[in-house]
């Protein structure tokens, strides 16, 4: 009768991994975590012929997840947001190979690239050929550039 409560522990952990699996990861890995700890505190108390200590071993490994390791996983796990394509253009210099002025959009070349480019809200007067400009924005596939 010992290893019941053991068994009790490895099952409800092994419940808990398939539950976060099961439903792809709505609890952000907790569940996966949590379930880990009752598993290793069932392994302990069985180890041990003690299912207290079981208990004690996973309710600690729980108390330090929680306080401790949940924000580094969570950190861990977030992602951060790179700017691809050409949202990526923004900020980088580029020299104008058309003349862009008010209301007729030119050319830039960025890094290896030519795109149709145009002038920023904030820029009033045209911008001559081999001139160097820095992008501002993005609007479909022109570059608004100053």
């Amino acid at each position: 009768m010992d290893s019941f409560w053991d068994w009790v522990l490895i099952i409800a952990g092994a419940l808990l991994v398939l539950v976060e699996v099961a439903l792809g990861g709505f609890a952000g890995f907790d569940l996966v975590l949590i379930g880990s700890t009752f598993i290793v505190g069932g392994g302990v108390g069985m180890a041990l012929h003690n299912p207290a200590i079981g208990f004690v071993v996973a309710a600690v490994l729980c108390v330090i997840y929680i306080g401790a390791g949940r924000k580094m996983v969570r950190a861990r796990m977030q992602t951060r947001h790179i700017p691809t394509n050409a949202d990526a253009l923004i900020g980088l210099k580029g020299i104008v190979t058309q003349r862009i002025a008010p209301h007729a959009p030119g050319q830039v070349r960025v890094r290896d690239e030519t795109w149709r480019a145009g002038l920023a809200s904030d820029a009033a007067s045209a911008i001559e050929n081999g001139t160097e400009v820095t992008v501002t924005a993005v609007e479909g596939v022109t570059l608004q550039v100053r």
